[in-house]
């Protein structure tokens, strides 16, 4: 029965904390928008672009959520799961608010007139690839 417990609750913390990280990352991205959008509304394209980035960290805890409840036998090894699950979603979770912070940093320079998209979408990645690894490493138990 616990190790049942554990094992839903950490589904829980492994989608849930990927998915409120995206929230709130992409929440961060999309208020320097508006506010770029007063400025510079010309480039809203670019706004658009960087402040969807931090969603994707909610697609991987999606997807390590998925890749657990299909693959493995979850009741039974409910204490490793919660473990997996809670580092997932941590990891996912911080990793889209400070992506968020590098995007919103990224729109208020594209709307003062510096040309520095594509520079933003190198410097986002980097925390996205933590979020990656913790990914990878789930489906690699």
């Amino acid at each position: 029965m616990l190790n049942t417990i554990l094992g839903y609750l950490g589904l829980g913390l492994m989608l849930g904390l990927a998915g409120i990280g995206s929230c709130i990352g992409t929440t961060i991205a999309a208020n320097a928008a508006e506010g770029a959008l007063k400025k510079a509304p010309e480039k809203s394209s670019s706004y658009m672009i960087l402040s969807a980035m931090p969603a994707t960290q909610g697609l991987y805890g999606f997807v390590a959520f998925l890749m657990w409840v299909m693959g493995k036998d979850f009741t039974a090894n409910g204490p490793m799961l919660f473990a997996v699950g809670l580092s997932v979603g941590v990891v996912c979770f911080f990793s889209a608010l400070r992506q968020g912070q590098v995007c919103a940093n990224g729109i208020i320079g594209v709307s003062q007139g510096h040309d520095v998209t594509t520079n933003t979408m190198i410097y986002a990645a980097l925390p996205e690839f933590y979020a990656i690894l913790a990914l990878v490493a789930s489906l690699m138990i």
